[in-house]
């Protein structure tokens, strides 16, 4: 069946030098971009079971693991407007090779790090390449292909996001239990796959160029980032280095406010703002947003924790931990794939945002009940309904944003909703990091106190300052308490994500549907191919 690409949206006239392009054409063009963004998940996903061992080996705390995590998604989310604004600039191709590039660097050097300093920066630079291929992938998808079609497309990105998601955790277990190999080859083992999608865009991508004068708007991208700095800073150390409700509590929000606001401020002046304020007069744009905040908390909350939870709960190997999540990816992986394919054909699409929406909330609470001994069955039906509700959600609020905008906002709009999804993961894992690192303290104290004078005698095992004991070297009283602790802590970080699930519901609920359109967006003008 042929797709026609590259019409003019606002004109609703097609382009005569634009050729039609046949399902095959499209997939070969979408192949490196898909696995440049199958490199991008996998290098989020790869180090998730490896990092209870990564953390412990370089002596590290529950916060440097948080932070692990975070500074990618941290960077991650300061770079996507970024490059969304300059794919609207610049050649879009160029700058997915740019991306990767960067991505490179920042793993092999991450590969190297001999304290938690190091991997936490380089797992920034990562994320800025990261943030370049996951914004890009949208919008290059999009300059190709209709609304209407690219529901169909859209179901191929969610089933490599899929594939990625469970194949990193997997991948990152074996490497981290082979021994001649160890968890520095789960930041090396991606590199190979960049430079092949390096090579393969170079002969399969073609997109027009639009020449316009640039202006890249910096000062925003500094504010947003540095707001979002402190916010994060703020949560991770709060409870720990100094109660919530103190002086750095009050200096360190305000302070993140007022960034915020200069934020804004510099934006409505600005020629070529990362983010046009104007897109959010568009309520589907402005609920969109919103709700993609609440998704990324849930979203980031799953793949995070529940490596701790196997690991540190249930004393599962970081191979068997990757094993024991593929309930969860495999419903993501049918939900994401039937959703696009069903909203190519029908160009309805607000029914599964709403279904996705019921799902992950559900999902998320029934999670919040499980505990170390809980029966594995149970614990995959939990997952697996979260799974489902996130495929229905993800690409689908990136959907209806696409649908609304004119073809020179396209980057600009696809990518303020990417960076709100990974500004909600970055306060997520931050926020509820800091959340588990205090309910485990809690219930070992719990259960110590439990033991009477012999709890006492057994100290802290490791646990003292946030630290990731080894269950291994802990004695047999001490372990169960340990493993009982992580089972609830994670439990409550689940329970506080559902509500936060709930929230992106209800606004999805207020989202007006609007028919996809069946053309692509294409550049104000005919340009000449890269």
């Amino acid at each position: 069946m042929a797709t026609t690409t590259s019409p003019d949206v606002r004109g609703g006239q097609s382009d005569a030098t634009a050729p039609a392009m046949t399902h095959p054409q499209i997939m070969k063009a979408l192949s490196g971009l898909m696995l440049g963004m199958f490199v991008a998940i996998l290098s989020s996903t790869i180090v998730s079971n490896a990092l209870p061992q990564i953390i412990s080996e370089l002596g590290g705390t529950q916060s440097s693991y948080t932070w692990v995590v975070t500074a990618a998604l941290l960077s991650m989310t300061a770079a996507t407007p970024l490059w969304g604004k300059l794919a609207d600039l610049f050649s879009k191709k160029l700058l997915v090779q740019i991306s990767l590039v960067i991505y490179v660097l920042g793993s092999v050097v991450a590969g190297l790090s001999q304290n938690t300093g190091t991997l936490i920066a380089c797992r920034v630079v990562q994320g800025i390449g990261v943030g370049g291929l996951s914004a890009l992938a949208q919008i290059v998808m999009a300059a190709m292909i209709s609304p209407r079609e690219r529901g169909r497309y859209s179901g191929y990105l969610g089933a490599v996001f899929a594939v990625a998601t469970v194949g990193g955790p997997l991948l990152g277990g074996v490497i981290t239990d082979t021994e001649w190999l160890g968890w520095r080859w789960c930041f090396y083992v991606g590199v190979p796959f960049a430079v092949i999608a390096l090579v393969v865009l170079q002969k399969t991508l073609r997109l027009p160029v639009v020449r316009r004068d640039v202006k890249v708007d910096w000062a925003g991208a500094f504010f947003v980032s540095a707001a979002v700095s402190l916010l994060l800073i703020w949560v991770t150390q709060a409870g720990d280095s100094y109660d919530w409700l103190s002086w750095q509590t009050y200096v360190m929000t305000g302070g993140a406010v007022l960034l915020g606001l200069v934020f804004v401020l510099v934006e409505s002046r600005a020629s070529e703002p990362i983010i046009p304020l104007r897109l959010f007069r568009n309520k589907t744009i402005a609920l969109a947003s919103a709700a993609s905040l609440f998704v990324g908390v849930a979203m980031f909350s799953g793949t995070v924790f529940f490596s701790q939870f196997f690991q540190l709960a249930r004393n599962e190997s970081p191979t068997m931990s990757g094993i024991l999540t593929i309930p969860m990816i495999g419903g993501l992986f049918v939900s994401s794939t039937v959703s696009g394919q069903v909203i190519t054909k029908t160009g309805r699409w607000k029914a599964w945002l709403v279904s996705g929406g019921v799902l992950l909330t559900a999902g998320l609470g029934l999670l919040g009940t499980i505990r170390y001994d809980t029966e594995y069955w149970l614990i995959a039906v939990f997952m697996a309904l979260t799974g489902l509700g996130l495929g229905m959600m993800m690409q689908n609020l990136v959907l209806a944003t696409q649908n609304q905008v004119a073809p020179e906002d396209l980057g600009a709009a696809s990518s303020v909703v990417t960076f709100f999804r990974s500004l909600g993961g970055a306060i997520g894992v931050s926020a509820l990091g800091a959340v588990m690192a205090n309910r485990v303290t809690h219930y070992v104290k719990e259960g110590l106190a439990e033991l009477g004078p012999k709890g006492a005698a057994l100290g802290h095992g490791g646990t003292a300052g946030g630290g990731i004991p080894d269950l291994d070297k802990l004695p047999a009283p001490f372990r169960e308490i340990v493993e009982g602790a992580y089972g609830h802590g994670v439990a409550d970080v689940f329970l506080y994500a559902a509500p936060m699930a709930l929230i992106g519901l209800v606004l999805c609920v207020f989202i007006r549907e609007v028919a996809l359109k069946s053309k692509a967006a294409a550049p104000d003008q005919a340009a000449p191919a890269e």
